[in-house]
């Protein structure tokens, strides 16, 4: 079974080494082996746990909730339940910040259109004299308020 370094877990991942140190005291890597030196030494199942944990941190999930996972692994069986349950929170949560994301996104797409059309005409002023771009704009401004959004992504020339 080949083992990889700390150094080499971390470059796997995008993460530095500094990261999965702080990891391990935080107990979220509670099943990575030390040599008798006491060096950290991954196995491929601890790089399968530790792309698991990344997704979770990197969809928002708080650290205390990786803990309380972990906790609920070792218990077995009788916490697949639990597990699930948790997936399936973060699995919305995910999916409304998608959404969020995804309107936002209108808006910069607004944006760029609106943007490109008036360096088609020159000048905003030109823009606003062509009545086929203020129908369109209007059509599509419309479209953007129908979508709630937060504060941050309001309406503004």
């Amino acid at each position: 079974m080949p083992f990889y370094t700390i150094a080499q877990a971390a470059e796997k991942f995008g993460l530095t080494a500094h990261t999965l140190r702080y990891y391990d005291k935080e107990g979220l890597l509670p099943f990575v082996q030390r040599s008798s030196g006491g060096i950290r030494l991954f196995s491929d199942g601890d790089l399968q746990w530790l792309a698991l944990l990344t997704c979770l941190k990197n969809t928002g999930m708080p650290l205390k909730d990786i803990r309380r996972f972990i906790e609920w692994i070792k218990q077995g069986d009788e916490s697949i339940p639990q597990r699930y349950e948790m997936f399936l929170e973060q699995k919305k949560r995910l999916q409304s910040e998608i959404e969020t994301m995804q309107l936002y996104m209108k808006r910069i797409d607004f944006k760029l259109w609106f943007y490109g059309e008036a360096m088609k005409k020159g000048s905003l002023a030109a823009l606003e004299q062509d009545n086929a771009f203020r129908k369109e704009r209007d059509k599509r401004m419309k479209e953007l308020e129908q979508r709630p959004v937060s504060p941050v992504c309001v309406k503004q020339k």
